[in-house]
């Protein structure tokens, strides 16, 4: 249906075309004698069109000076009058304002009655609409607690504002000096009624808006109040916490988590995904004994596993291991490697500075000194040998100049130093090697097969011609996922990296045609993630091993991780369990993680508010994989303002200066994401050899920056460079004199 409206000296006129059920189409020509100072036209034209037709229908209305017959001229009219269009009704799930180019008046003029007229219009629908969605959903205000009731009703009033386009309006009200409607998010109707009464003394009309549900400083109280009671206090010098991922030696290195809470940590993240119970306890008595010990707060955050989707094991490779010298360009060595050599079955302390571990008969190692030599010929038939440089309890370590390949049951001989011992047993065989992970080459065309038979993968099978006889497999974590699977959707595999369409599902496998890798190929190896962002998956945020770690969490922790929540009723039925352990109070982390996990959020946090606190977690790695990485800015800037709007904390997760922490050394563009990253209320930083130095760059990055940005707002810090040169030669050499 479309449709034309015009306004011509109190007279509104309306063309509709409606086709009904058998695609039969009537044209109508509405005519309304309306009194336009006095009346809503907009509500007459709605009701007699729905009296005629009898269902809604999104309008598009426009004020012009003459009558029209479609929308387009109309349209075309405003824009020469400089008038603006009506702001559509809600009744549709978005709508656009009919303006492409906005006419402001000549300098000197004064405001056109008919523009603020017709702003005084929208800006009333847009209040309007606000209190009707949170009349339409009363029953979620009234379910949520009681902290979070009021925050429940400003969602709503966010999501009906958003629900317009009303970029054209946002620049005819900055053409008048008001406000744009860009910082609404944590008081919309306060934002609103501000507009609309500036407004009312623009036209010299009397009347107010309503009273706002939140006003300016209530909306930002509710989100820092909600903030100190999910991460705590905030830190001294800055707002913004900075959160740590646990590595595993946290459980057994007091001295490490306390060097984390001195460099700058305010919250601890223990992966439950990794490591047991034990290890989780020791975790948790080393960070509250350093926070007692250096005086500052540190919320505990456990994640929990969920139900990610991996890749299965694999058929192991060859038990071989090898070794190679340090060599420089020239190819001179620079090093020898340095080989381990151990009696089988002990363990091997020293295996983290090996190049190599070799088992071997206790007996024949107990031969062995410094400054002999170990012979042998290696997988390759290559002649090589070690030479034997100390011994160190069971064991004794040797260096290698020469690369070489070593296997399980290969013969070792045993020659003592010159003019030195007779030896006994000279021989001996390399015992246990662990195998050699081989992983499934892909390339672009491949067909790969994901089964629910829990049998190793393997590559695919070629004959003496290269020819595939049969495709790679390898089994599917969670097969279960298969009923809801369709051919055409997409699926991807190790983070993004290896990406394919479905050509077919059987109840036992799915066949996937890979379209994405790198040139050459790419390795698929077990353990690796897999998505179907298109897919809907009817899987539950909660798996057996999450309600039983559930057990641990609610005696330990201070807030609790939702891994790959997208479904509202995975939300209730964590507090309900949480309840059941009596411990409903604990905060609550909803990790999106998932394409559809980001088209719920305003319904999860609507479920969330049951109760308190809670947070939203923006998993940044997973979600750029299930929604494409060029919408991740996008994305995560929605999140922000849905969040803010329901005055939920939310946590910057993902790469967060991971060059950083791994190797030592940030990059520029890392500098600007965590720079980004102030907007949010805490900031995570994962695991890594040099994260100290990561913390203590962020704490400075996230002190500097909230000088200059809050949330969507530039705050404007006086600026050294914009300083006026005292000195007049300066001053003349500034400017050129």
């Amino acid at each position: 249906m479309g449709y034309g409206h015009c306004l011509c000296k109190g007279r509104a006129h309306i063309v509709a075309t409606h086709v009904d059920a058998e695609g039969a189409e009537e044209t109508t020509r509405l005519t309304l004698e309306v009194d336009v100072a006095k009346a809503d036209p907009v509500r007459y034209m709605i009701d007699e069109t729905v009296d005629r037709w009898g269902y809604r229908f999104c309008w598009r209305a426009c004020l012009c000076g003459k009558q029209t017959r479609d929308l387009k001229t109309a349209g075309k009219r405003c824009h020469r009058k400089g008038i603006p269009p009506q702001l559509p009704e809600m009744f549709t799930r978005e709508t656009t304002l009919p303006v492409d180019k906005i006419h402001e008046p000549d300098q000197g003029e004064g405001p056109d009655p008919a523009q603020i007229r017709c702003l005084i219009t929208q800006v009333s629908t847009l209040l309007r609409h606000a209190q009707e969605r949170e009349k339409q959903a009363a029953a979620s205000v009234r379910a949520a607690n009681p902290a979070f009731r009021e925050s429940a009703r400003n969602l709503l009033h966010y999501l009906a504002l958003r629900s317009f386009d009303m970029r054209d309006l946002q620049l005819y009200l900055a053409a008048r000096g008001l406000s744009s409607l860009g910082r609404t998010e944590a008081h919309v109707t306060a934002s609103l009624a501000a507009v609309l009464n500036a407004l009312y003394r623009l036209a010299g009309r009397a009347g107010a808006a309503p009273a706002p549900a939140i006003d300016f400083q209530q909306g930002r109280q509710l989100l820092l109040t909600h903030t100190e009671a999910l991460l705590g206090p905030k830190p001294a010098g800055r707002s913004v916490r900075i959160m740590v991922t646990l590595p595993s030696q946290a459980a057994t290195d007091g001295g490490l988590v306390r060097s984390l809470l001195a460099a700058g940590m305010d919250c601890a993240r223990i992966n439950c995904a990794h490591d047991d119970e034990p290890a989780w306890a020791q975790m948790i008595d080393h960070v509250r004994q350093a926070s007692r010990e250096t005086g500052r707060t540190c919320r505990i955050l456990m994640d929990l596993a969920g139900p990610k989707l991996r890749t299965g094991p694999l058929v192991p490779g060859p038990e071989v291991v090898r070794w190679k010298p340090q060599r420089d360009l020239r190819g001179r060595i620079m090093a020898p490697a340095r080989v381990w050599l151990v009696p089988a079955g002990a363990p091997v302390p020293e295996q983290a500075l090996a190049d190599a571990v070799l088992p071997v008969e206790e007996a024949w190692l107990a031969q062995v000194y410094p400054g002999d030599q170990i012979r042998f010929q290696d997988a390759r038939g290559k002649k090589r040998k070690l030479e034997v440089v100390e011994r160190r309890g069971a064991g004794c370590w040797a260096e290698a100049c020469q690369t070489a390949y070593v296997e399980v049951g290969m013969m070792l001989e045993l020659h003592a130093k010159k003019g030195g011992r007779n030896i006994e047993a000279p021989a001996t065989r390399v015992g246990t090697l662990p195998s050699l992970e081989q992983p499934i080459f892909l390339e672009r065309g491949d067909t790969l097969v994901l089964h629910r038979a829990p049998v190793p993968g393997q590559p695919a099978g070629h004959d003496d011609q290269g020819r595939v006889l049969a495709p790679a497999h390898v089994a599917c974590t969670l097969p279960e996922v298969f009923a809801d699977l369709h051919a055409g959707e997409p699926v991807k595999f190790d983070d993004g990296k290896i990406g394919g369409v479905i050509r077919s599902v059987r109840e036992d496998a799915v066949h996937v045609e890979i379209t994405h890798a790198k040139e050459g190929g790419s390795k698929l190896r077990a353990n690796r993630s897999i998505n179907f962002p298109e897919s809907v998956l009817p899987l539950s945020s909660l798996t057996e091993k999450d309600l039983a770690d559930l057990d641990f969490v609610a005696r330990h922790a201070d807030l609790v991780g939702l891994s790959f929540v997208q479904d509202p009723k995975d939300v209730i039925v964590l507090q309900d369990e949480l309840k059941k352990r009596r411990a409903g109070g604990l905060g609550i982390l909803l990790k999106i993680e998932t394409k559809r996990g980001f088209q719920q959020l305003p319904w999860l946090l609507l479920a969330a508010m049951r109760s308190s606190p809670v947070g939203v977690m923006i998993a940044r790695g997973d979600l750029a994989v299930e929604c494409g990485w060029e919408r991740m800015a996008e994305i995560q800037e929605e999140m922000l303002w849905l969040s803010e709007a329901a005055h939920v904390p939310v946590v910057w997760a993902t790469q967060v200066l991971e060059n950083l922490a791994k190797k030592g050394l940030p990059s520029r563009a890392e500098i600007t994401d965590a720079a980004m990253a102030e907007r949010a209320e805490c900031v995570m930083l994962n695991k890594g050899p040099y994260v100290h130095d990561a913390i203590r760059m962020l704490d400075d990055i996230l002190r500097r920056m909230q000088a200059h940005q809050r949330k969507k707002t530039a705050t404007l810090r006086r600026l050294l460079v914009a300083k006026v040169p005292e000195d007049k030669a300066a001053m003349e050499h500034a400017f050129g004199r």
